[in-house]
């Protein structure tokens, strides 16, 4: 049984509030290229609602749907609403948040999300699509069944509500903190009244994140004249309520309709702190001054890239990808810096800010470098988060959600993640302390790691997913393997440089694919290279043709296990052709196909961008601009596979500049094919990095040559420390397949150590 919640008078607390205000950073409105209907179709899975970038309420619309692609509570095929919920997930492929759902109602209501068939079901409505508008920070739509309009913004920790009520019925509003989710069962929630016009409680719930615990407080603009309490199947007039499933009706006398509104804070840790949240970020009642506050914040962010393009399309579909890499992660700390640990602890004065919801397996190959690009100064910060988990759970994270770790997905993608911050030198955290944590991960025992470290891989009849596990696992090592040579620990290099390798058990020569291995040393058979059975085979979401890829940390050796380089790239192009059924029980994220090439899906994205490792860049033009142009779309289903927290949008963005980190750690960004004609992005300290693209068009797509501030720049890739240095990159585009770069295009050498953090 949790503690029960005393909560202080949110009048004390109040008194001492001052107006924040944010200014515009920037001449040019970027939010005007945003369009958040792009993921909202197809399996996108995008978030929908008000919000600011990284912020930790998530303010939108929730819809009846419990499917699949309604994980993040919102699909344009859909217009039912039963409420307004303050948290989200945007582009998994597992549910849950949604928490804290309000619903202004008129008239009789049931509690309950209700039946779309039964239009006086639950509290739920239709709303209006053609009132429904959406901008960075802000979402308004039209209840039809109650003819109320709604309005939401946001600050980093609390959502603003306004409603406009008609005249002539009853005004209230429902406070659901059970049925608004249908991803997870709440254990124990409550409500108290603490004023006339306010009410605290939380929410304790099982789901995906297995013990979650939210906080809210919640202020009203007019006085509270009647308030019902229940749990779906009693209600009782009084001030607070404890149940596993709580619901409140709040009643207020507005005969003549007109404006209500209500600011909802939430916490991580305690009611208290949740009104200390919504007193230092929003104390006043200033509605449009919280949505230019909440634009700036976006317009500043999304400034951070600035793209000169002919393409309107191209245009929105950029800065819209650039909008979902900062949805995720979320801040999970209060405005003093208290938060709740995964040991559910009380911690304070951590010296950093702490995030959630990092969807590593899917971010670490796109979305966290390109964020080591454009948010420097946020860096310590999530890895002192990553760090922070670790010395609560005794590993690091896998998929860490809300405090709970749902080791979602394969691998030890924590470490490529906290490895590439090392090896590009970004301070502000300690290296030594993040060495013992990702050694003390990678020598575990847990998730197939005692098999590895028997048998040297992942036998497929004593694991499951072994061959996706096992190669997640060797691209980790090799991660850590280049920070044990940076800190000259030769011996662990030597060491994690061996398990790197492990992927070799899996090829088998005879058919040239990744196949899964038994204990005894014999290959599993029968074996379809094209068969996938979602979550019982030996990958994780894919096949034998997209998993006899997923070698991005030593391509080298993968040339040396299919024979040279030539026959590798025979292969390669096999990949983008080739023609098969993944059968029936395949899994729904292989998506995105062009051949077996699976761009719907993370495994994949760094694949096009062999072809420059391999010394063919121009196949990698090719292929970078086909799925530039037909696995993105200005649509609302313009997103080939799930979103993932921004790893979608992520591949587009550093794609659409020219370049993409294909190792998992080092900073080594390899080229494609820009399709901008110029980029500058803010890279942090004053300094800039001008992208300059000449004779770019559809045909004009090969680069012809590269040059660095003025000076030949005779290599395949560009380094971390050359873009954080900012300066100017120049590519002359052509029509003529080209190779700029020097004879030994796989045999890069080492990593190159100096940086500018």
């Amino acid at each position: 049984m949790k503690p029960c919640l005393f909560v202080c008078l949110a009048a004390i607390l109040l008194a001492g509030c001052r107006e924040k205000r944010t200014a515009v950073a920037t001449d040019t409105d970027y939010t005007q290229y945003v369009d958040q209907w792009i993921g909202t179709g197809g399996h996108g899975h995008v978030f929908m609602g008000a919000n600011v970038p990284f912020g930790m309420v998530q303010l939108g619309p929730t819809s009846i749907p419990q499917s699949w692609d309604w994980t993040s509570g919102y699909h344009i095929d859909d217009t039912t609403v039963i409420g307004f919920s303050h948290t989200h997930l945007s582009g998994t492929g597992i549910g849950d948040l949604s928490d804290i759902v309000l619903m202004p109602v008129t008239g009789e209501v049931a509690f309950g999300r209700g039946d779309r068939n039964d239009p006086a079901s639950g509290q739920w409505s239709c709303f209006s699509r053609a009132s429904e508008k959406a901008v960075p920070g802000y979402y308004a739509t039209r209840l039809d069944r109650y003819g109320i309009g709604v309005e939401l913004t946001a600050t980093e920790r609390v959502g603003m509500h306004r409603y406009a009520f008609p005249s002539g019925g009853d005004a209230g509003v429902i406070i659901d903190l059970a049925d608004g989710q249908c991803w997870d069962a709440p254990l124990e929630s409550y409500i108290a009244q603490t004023s006339d016009s306010t009410l605290v409680g939380y929410r304790f719930s099982k789901g995906w994140a297995d013990d979650q615990w939210v906080w809210f407080a919640a202020t009203f603009s007019r006085p509270i004249a009647r308030l019902s309490l229940g749990d779906g199947e009693k209600t009782v007039k009084q001030t607070q309520f404890r149940a596993a499933r709580v619901f409140a009706r709040v009643d207020f006398d507005m005969p003549q309709g007109g404006e209500l509104m209500v600011k909802v804070a939430l916490s991580p840790v305690s009611a208290e702190n949740a009104m200390l949240n919504m007193c230092t970020e929003l104390p006043g009642w200033d509605f449009a001054a919280t949505v230019a506050a909440a634009h700036d914040k976006w317009n500043a962010e999304l400034g951070k890239i600035d793209i000169r393009t002919g393409d309107k399309s191209v245009r929105r579909i950029f800065y819209t990808g650039l909008y979902h890499t900062m949805i995720a992660p979320s801040l999970f700390c209060d405005v003093n810096g208290d938060y709740r640990g995964a040991d559910k602890l009380l911690h304070s004065d951590e010296g950093f800010t702490a995030y959630t919801t990092f969807s590593l397996w899917d971010t670490y190959r796109a979305a966290h470098p390109l964020m080591t690009i454009i948010h420097p100064q946020r860096m310590p910060d999530m890895i002192g988060s990553l760090l922070a988990i670790d010395r609560q759970q005794g590993r690091l994270p896998v998929w860490p959600l809300m405090g709970c770790e749902t080791d979602c997905m394969v691998g030890n993608p924590a470490i490529n993640v906290i490895s590439d911050a090392i090896l590009k030198d970004f301070a502000g955290f300690d290296h030594h302390q993040a060495w013992q944590a990702m050694v003390r991960t990678a020598m575990g025992d847990g998730r197939g790691l005692d098999l590895l470290k028997r048998y040297g891989y992942i036998p497929s009849d004593l694991y499951p997913e072994s061959v996706a596990t096992c190669m997640e696992y060797a691209i980790a090592d090799w991660s850590l393997a280049q920070v044990a040579r940076k800190m000259d620990h030769e011996e662990d290099y030597k060491y994690f440089m061996q398990r790197s390798a492990s992927y070799r058990h899996y090829f088998n020569p005879a058919n040239g694919f990744m196949q899964g291995r038994l204990a005894d040393g014999s290959f599993r058979t029968p074996f379809d290279p094209f068969a996938s059975t979602h979550r019982a085979d030996d990958y994780t979401e894919g096949n034998g043709w997209q998993y006899t890829w997923l070698v991005p940390h030593d391509v080298q050796g993968l040339c040396e296990l299919f024979g040279g380089g030539e026959q590798l790239v025979c292969k390669l192009d096999s990949l983008f052709v080739v023609d098969g059924d993944p059968g029936a029980d395949a899994s729904p994220d292989i998506s995105g196909l062009i051949g077996q090439y699976a761009h719907g899906n993370e495994p994949s994205h760094h694949v096009a961008y062999l072809y420059t490792m391999l010394g063919e860049p121009w196949k990698a033009a090719d292929r970078v601009r086909q799925i530039l142009a037909t696995m993105y779309r200005d649509a609302s289903d313009g997103l080939s596979g799930n979103e993932d927290a921004g790893q979608m949008s992520a591949w587009y963005v550093l794609s659409a500049l020219g370049f993409y980190q294909v190792e998992p750690a080092g900073g080594r960004y390899f080229f494609g094919s820009p399709i901008v004609d110029e980029a500058t992005i803010d890279v942090g300290d004053g300094r800039r990095l001008t992208i300059t693209v000449h004779n770019n068009s559809p045909c004009n797509r090969y680069i012809q040559s590269i040059r660095l501030n003025g000076s030949p720049h005779n290599k395949g890739y560009i380094d971390f420390c050359d873009i954080a240095a900012g300066g100017r990159l120049t590519l002359e585009m052509g029509p003529t397949p080209c190779r700029w770069y020097a004879e030994k295009p796989v045999c890069y050498g080492p990593l190159k150590k100096a940086s500018m953090r």
